[in-house]
């Protein structure tokens, strides 16, 4: 049985996290990622002499769990496990995982290792028969803890993790997957980190290429040559130990190779780049044409090498702080160059706080040689505002990837988010040369101006009506029905402000514009349903989302008022959240895993034994590995449902009698109010006693009453927990019943099908209602005009002098 592809994730992440103690998490992702790595390359290659990776004799994954236990497991690992596969293969070197100072000594070194081990010994991390491997499982859980270990590795030690969302716009837009790739097509990152850039590139090749990167930190490069394995790119050449721009590993006959694709997110603003580096006759003559970069700053540095390292029609993009776009002195001689050459294509600005490593903003470059003595302007896009929140970072969500990637590759005008700008607009008097995106771009928000004359004498501005007129063009006869003339120039509501929405929503013209966008909806739903329905094992669920999701943006885009990349981002959203584990589990293991079910366990706290965990649908711990409890219990136990919930209600209206019976008798004077606990034996004896001490009648009712609610709470917990039972093993019982046909009908219709209705509607309706919002802000804006104002104002201030005056005080 597969395990969930989320499941895999979270697992590996929480496991690892607790081994972790005292270790920075820069440091402990070097030996939870070689484990990773050991462990997947065992799995895929063992035994294979013909593969890419060889595994000499003794030297696999499981040899290493032959040693959990072994008072010499960490001196082990590193001579007997480690060394071989280096030298079998040339890697880069590995983490010492006999270092006392990170692991611990003796005993602690031992168990910390062993229980590493066993984390990725676990059956379902089997990854030899992965039927989905296309999808890249085990090289997407890498890219999973890399971003956890740069989320927690703070500021400085963020740094060697590009965001996979930026890694994705790079590699769409430098034009790759519009050529022929073959392998002798080249890529390049000169400062490649783990190598998720790279990886992005090739991804969106259509063959393989040939992958070429450096990394100054020896640690950092052994990371991206293990995910280079782990993506299966194994023939990918990385190099580490040295600074791209003081010692260039690629060259050829002494200049620097050059590359047809180049992508690369270098450190920002680094200091100290000019170490090693002889700028004025530096051998490669990166700075000759163009300028040299300030001595304490290297973005132009790294600017300048990759356009020296791309070939005469070579593309490339770089993510650099926004201030190259701006920044004066040598740097502002150097834009101006590489302007003037015509190397620039494009820019987009980011929003901030994206990167690990920094919070400020960044912006891609965009260059291409190919044509560039022929280029007329650069295309910019202000993108800033486009994300999420994600914990204290900021994340692009799969949306404004889309956009960006749409807009830009189609060069589209698109108003307050992308132009394409002239060259000789950004080289006139006014601009000169000044890149900054704002001097192009206006990506503010108008001003909601108030207006003076409709505050003195009423009505509504008719040119804050016009401003609706993206509604008024789909409703065209629901402005004369909301408003007529006030006065020249503006208007007042026909209905009172109260009643706007609902006589949005009853329009003819509203019930119309709906009725076409389900109709929409219908549409693709149709198409889709069969698709995925068609679905079998082996299938490639990355491959399945992009074709249906495109499909979608297709049918919502150049609709009025509905944004298809606010519908195309509900399904991204609940792809991430559901579907992508139900598809990976159909790949799997097919539509069978439908008829399976799972009981959910926790540990006690009070003891060794398993305790059963409540689930959100009262059942105690089943869950179905592609149909939740509910949906088979609302499609075959309506009626036992029913019962349940009709318990539940009198259980509800049990304790609320209860609570309220408690909140009266226990405020002050109260009958419970001298009590220290309210309980069934505390009411029982106060009840002895007031019969007793022969006390009102009414008082014994009081707590004659409470004891029967009590009864009836106990009675009610046994009988539902009964009903719960009875429905449990119906619905258990139900799931090996179940046919394919009955499997794929609930998932695909009344599970994923009808999830994304719910949102998408809403989506809908969010569009009407910030009409409704808007019309009843300007109506109760402009509801009473000054002078009324004034004039109420004035007779409440006669009532209170006349109330003065009757108690002997006069204003002058």
């Amino acid at each position: 049985m597969a395990i969930k592809k989320s499941e895999l994730y979270s697992s590996l992440w929480s496991s690892c996290d607790e081994l972790r103690g005292g270790m920075d998490p820069s440091q402990y992702k070097d030996y939870v990622l070689t484990m990773l790595f050991v462990k997947y390359i065992s799995d895929k290659y063992a035994g294979d002499k013909y593969a890419p990776i060889l595994i000499p004799e003794g030297a696999s994954f499981k040899d290493m769990t032959a040693l959990v236990g072994k008072e010499t497991i960490g001196d082990d690992i590193n001579k007997k496990i480690l060394n071989p596969l280096k030298e079998a293969n040339q890697l880069q070197d590995f983490p010492d995982f006999n270092d006392p100072t990170k692991l611990g000594s003796g005993k602690d070194m031992v168990d910390t290792l062993g229980n590493l081990i066993l984390i990725f010994n676990k059956p379902e991390l089997d990854f030899s028969k992965n039927k989905a491997e296309g999808d890249d499982i085990l090289g997407d859980a890498y890219e999973y803890l890399m971003r956890h270990f740069a989320t927690e590795s703070g500021k400085s030690k963020g740094q060697f993790y590009t965001p996979s969302e930026v890694s994705r716009i790079l590699a769409k837009i430098i034009g790759i997957n519009n050529t022929n790739s073959t392998a002798e097509t080249t890529a390049y990152d000169p400062t490649c980190g783990s190598g998720s850039l790279l990886l992005k590139v090739a991804d969106e090749a259509e063959k393989n290429i040939s992958l070429y990167g450096q990394e100054k930190e020896n640690t950092t490069a052994g990371l991206a040559r293990m995910n280079m394995i782990l993506h299966n790119n194994p023939t990918a050449n990385i190099s580490g130990g040295s600074s791209t721009l003081s010692r260039p590993e690629w060259e050829v006959d002494s200049k620097l190779k050059t590359f047809d694709y180049c992508v690369a997110n270098p450190p920002f603003s680094l200091k100290s780049w000019s170490n090693g580096v002889d700028t004025l006759t530096d051998k490669y003559k990166r700075f000759q044409e163009y300028g040299t970069p300030p001595d304490k700053n290297g973005d132009y540095a790294f600017l300048l090498h990759i356009i020296k390292s791309l070939k005469s029609n070579g593309k490339g993009a770089v993510i650099l702080p926004h201030g190259v776009l701006f920044r004066g002195n040598a740097e502002a001689e150097i834009r101006k160059n590489i302007i003037q050459k015509g190397y620039i294509k494009g820019i987009i600005g980011l929003p901030a706080n994206l990167f690990y490593g920094t919070g400020i903003p960044a912006c891609i470059i965009v260059i291409d040689k190919e044509n560039a003595h022929t280029r007329k302007g650069i295309f910019m896009i202000d993108a800033g505002k486009g994300f999420i929140k994600d914990g204290n970072k900021n994340r692009l969500r799969d949306q404004d990837i889309h956009k960006i990637v749409d807009v830009f590759n189609k060069q589209l005008e698109v108003l307050k988010f992308s132009r394409m700008v002239l060259l000789d607009e950004i080289a006139d008097s006014k601009n000169d040369f000044n890149l900054n995106i704002p001097r192009y771009i206006d990506s503010q928000e108008s001003e909601d101006l108030q207006d003076i004359k409709a505050h003195l004498l009423g009505g509504i501005p008719n040119k804050d009506i016009d401003a609706l007129s993206n509604y008024w063009k789909v409703y065209p006869n629901l402005r004369t029905t909301l408003f007529e003339p006030h006065s020249e120039d503006y208007s007042k509501l026909t209905i009172d402000a109260p009643k706007v929405k609902q006589a949005i929503f009853s329009h003819r013209e509203f019930t119309a514009f709906k009725e076409a966008m389900n109709s929409v909806f219908t549409t693709w739903k149709k198409t889709t349903s069969q698709t995925l329905q068609d679905l079998t094992e082996g299938c490639k669920p990355k491959a399945i989302i992009h074709a249906i999701s495109e499909t979608l943006l297709d049918a919502y885009s150049n609709k009025a008022l509905i944004d298809g990349y606010d519908v195309y981002q509900h399904l991204m959203s609940y792809w991430s959240e559901t579907m992508q584990d139900d598809l990976y589990v159909i790949a799997t293991d097919g539509w069978k895993a439908g008829n399976e079910v799972n009981r959910l366990y926790k540990e006690s706290k009070n003891s060794k034994k398993e305790t059963v965990r409540k689930d959100i649908e009262g059942l105690e711990g089943i869950e179905g590995k592609l149909l939740p409890p509910v949906l088979l219990i609302q499609h075959y136990f309506d009626a036992e449902q029913k019962a349940v919930e009709g318990l539940q209600l009198l259980k509800e209206t049990t304790l609320a009698t209860k609570a309220e019976l408690e909140e009266e008798q226990c405020a002050e004077g109260g009958l419970f109010a001298e009590l220290d606990k309210i309980n069934k034996v505390e009411i029982t004896k106060l009840l002895k006693e007031k019969k007793a001490e022969k006390a009102p009648k009414e008082e014994l009712e009081i707590c004659s009453n409470y004891l029967k609610l009590l009864e009836q709470d106990s009675k009610l917990n046994a009988e539902l927990k009964l009903v719960l039972k009875d429905l449990e093993t119906k619905v258990v019982a139900q799931y090996s019943k179940l046919t394919e046909n009955e499997i794929k009908n609930l998932v695909v219709e009344h599970k994923w099908m009808q999830t994304l209705d719910q949102t998408i509607t809403t989506e809908m309706e969010h569009v009407s209602q910030a009409l409704t919002q808007r019309i009843k802000e300007l109506a109760d804006r402009y509801a009473t005009p000054l002078p009324k104002l004034l004039t109420e104002v004035q007779a409440l201030e006669e009532k209170v002098n006349q109330h003065l005056a009757k108690m002997g005080f006069v204003w002058n």
